[in-house]
C-alpha cells in the first residue's frame, strides 16, 4: 500500500556546518550520539513483517528517525526563525512555543526568532497584526498557562502573500503549530517556496486534541484532554448516582475520531455508554440506544454516558450543515440532541429520571498541559528544531513506537486517523462499559 520512497523527507541541501551541540559519534563514551541519515523507524515492527521483507528482498517502509545531526544546513548566526500557531486552542501550545525558542536560542545559537500573531492571518498586511520578538526571557514561564501567547485563528489565507511576508522578513525557518488545516496550509506554503526557489524550511509540529493525525502515534494535548476529562467524568458519575434513575451525559471533543472519549472511559472505568463517531449508532428499535439505556436504568437506576462531538451525525441527515472558517463541516450538537431524545423517550415510558448534561470542551482546550504532556511538547519542539536546522523541509515531527520521527506532510494529511471497532482499544472500551458493540 505504501512505498518506502513516500516516506523520504525533502531537504534544502546538504549540511556542511558543524553542529554547535558538540555531541558524540562514539558508543559507550557517556555522551549522546548524533543521529545518522540512514537511521530509520519501521512502520510495522512485527517479526512477520521483517521476515516478509527479508525473504522478498524488499525495503521495509520506515520513517526517518529524528534527532540532532553532526552537520547542519543553516548557519545559526545568520538564521532567522518564525513561529505561528493556528486553529483551535489546545493544551501545550505555550509549551511548544517555549521549547522551540529555548532550543533555537540556547542550544543552536539562533538569536533572531519572531512570533506571528493570530495564525496565518499574521502574515497578511491587511490584518495589521504585530510581530513579536521571542527570546528566553519572554517565554520563560508561559508553559504554566493554557492557550497561546501568539493567539490563533482559523481560515485559509493567500499563500502568495504569506510567502511574500516570509521573504520581506528574511525568514529562513517557519515553524507551524496546528492540526490538519494548518498542515495543509504548511504544505501549500512549502510548494510556493519551492516554486520561487527559496531556501526556507517549512517545519510542522502536529497539534490536534483529537489525536487524529495520520502516522502520528500521539499528538500533544491529547493526554491532557483525556486526563482532565477523567476528573469531569468522576464528578458526573457522582451526579448520576446521587439521583434515582440519574443520568449524566458528558460530551467530549472528537469530530471524526473518538480517542478522547475512549481513553477517558478506560481511565475512569465508571462509564456505561461510550459513543464515538466510528461506531454504528441508532436510537430506536429493540437494540437501539434508548432501549438499552432504559433497561440499564431498570436494573441499576443510574447511567453515565460519554459521547464524542462527532458521533451520530447521520441522525441529522435531514438538517443541512454549515462550514467553519477553515472549511470544516460544522457538526450538529449530538449532546443536546441526545439529551432531548432521552428526555422524550423516558417521559413517554413514565419513568421518573434526572438528567445532567455537561460540555467541558472549552475548559479542557484552554487548560495548561499535564506534566507528561509538557515533557512531550518539549521533545516535539526540540526534534522539530533538529530537523529544520539540518535543512529538512515540508515535514511534520511525530512519534512512532515511542521514537521521534520526521514525516512528509502529505502523508500526515492523506487521511484522518480513527479508531477501528475491531481494534484492541475499542475491545477494551466495550469490556469496561459492558455496552454492545453497536446500537442497531
Amino acid at each position: 500500500m505504501y512505498n518506502p520512497e513516500d516516506f523520504i523527507v525533502d531537504r534544502l541541501g546538504t549540511g556542511t556546518i558543524p553542529s554547535p551541540l558538540q555531541l558524540s559519534k562514539e558508543l559507550e563514551d557517556g555522551v549522546f550520539n548524533y543521529v545518522l541519515d540512514n537511521e530509520r523507524v519501521m512502520l510495522k515492527s512485527t517479526v512477520d513483517y521483517y521476515e516478509e521483507c527479508k525473504n522478498n528482498n524488499k525495503q521495509p517502509v520506515s520513517f526517518e528517525k529524528s534527532g540532532p545531526k553532526e552537520f547542519i544546513y543553516f548557519d545559526p548566526v545568520k538564521t532567522k526563525a518564525a513561529i505561528v500557531t493556528c486553529g483551535g486552542l489546545c493544551p501545550g501550545l505555550n509549551n511548544v512555543i517555549r521549547g522551540l525558542v529555548m532550543q533555537l536560542y540556547n542550544r543552536y545559537g539562533v538569536k533572531r526568532i519572531v512570533g506571528i500573531k493570530y495564525g496565518y492571518e499574521g502574515f497578511i498586511p491587511k490584518y495589521k497584526h504585530e510581530i513579536v520578538e521571542l527570546n528566553p526571557d519572554l517565554v520563560e514561564d508561559i508553559h504554566t498557562n493554557g492557550g497561546s501567547i501568539l493567539g490563533s485563528s482559523r481560515g485559509n489565507q493567500d499563500v502568495s502573500e504569506i510567502v511574500d511576508a516570509l521573504e520581506r522578513m528574511n525568514i529562513n525557518i517557519l515553524f507551524t503549530i496546528g492540526g490538519d488545516g494548518t498542515l495543509r496550509g504548511a504544505q501549500a506554503i512549502y510548494q510556493e517556496v519551492k516554486k520561487r526557489c527559496l531556501k526556507i524550511s517549512i517545519s510542522a509540529v502536529p497539534k490536534t486534541i483529537d489525536n487524529d493525525i495520520n502516522f502520528i502515534e500521539k499528538s500533544f494535548g491529547f493526554e491532557t484532554a483525556f486526563s482532565i476529562a477523567t476528573e469531569i467524568l468522576r464528578g458526573a458519575h457522582n451526579e448520576a448516582k446521587g439521583a434515582y434513575n440519574g443520568i449524566a451525559l458528558v460530551k467530549l471533543m472528537g469530530r471524526d475520531s473518538g480517542f478522547i472519549a475512549a481513553n477517558a472511559t478506560l481511565a475512569v472505568q465508571e462509564v456505561n455508554f461510550a459513543i464515538i463517531p466510528e461506531m454504528d449508532f441508532e436510537l430506536s428499535g429493540p437494540k437501539g440506544f434508548l432501549e438499552i439505556l432504559y433497561k440499564r436504568l431498570e436494573r441499576k437506576h443510574h447511567a453515565l454516558i460519554v459521547v464524542a462531538e462527532g458521533a451520530g451525525q447521520k441522525l441529522f441527515e435531514s438538517e443541512p450543515n454549515n462550514s467553519d472558517a477553515s472549511g470544516n463541516v460544522k457538526y450538529h450538537d449530538i449532546g443536546l440532541f441526545l439529551k432531548d431524545k432521552i428526555t422524550r423517550d423516558l417521559s413517554k415510558r413514565d419513568m421518573p429520571f434526572t438528567i445532567r448534561y455537561i460540555d467541558p470542551s472549552y475548559i479542557i482546550r484552554s487548560s495548561p498541559a499535564t506534566a507528561n504532556d509538557s515533557i512531550f511538547c518539549n521533545l516535539l519542539a526540540q526534534n522539530a528544531v533538529h530537523g529544520a536546522m539540518a535543512g529538512k523541509t515540508n515535514f511534520v515531527v511525530g512519534c512512532w513506537n515511542s521514537i521521534f520521527t520526521l514525516l512528509p506532510i502529505h502523508l500526515a494529511v492523506m487521511k484522518r486517523k480513527m479508531i477501528s471497532t475491531e481494534s484492541e482499544l475499542w475491545s477494551n472500551v466495550l469490556e469496561t462499559t459492558g455496552q454492545p458493540n453497536k446500537y442497531r
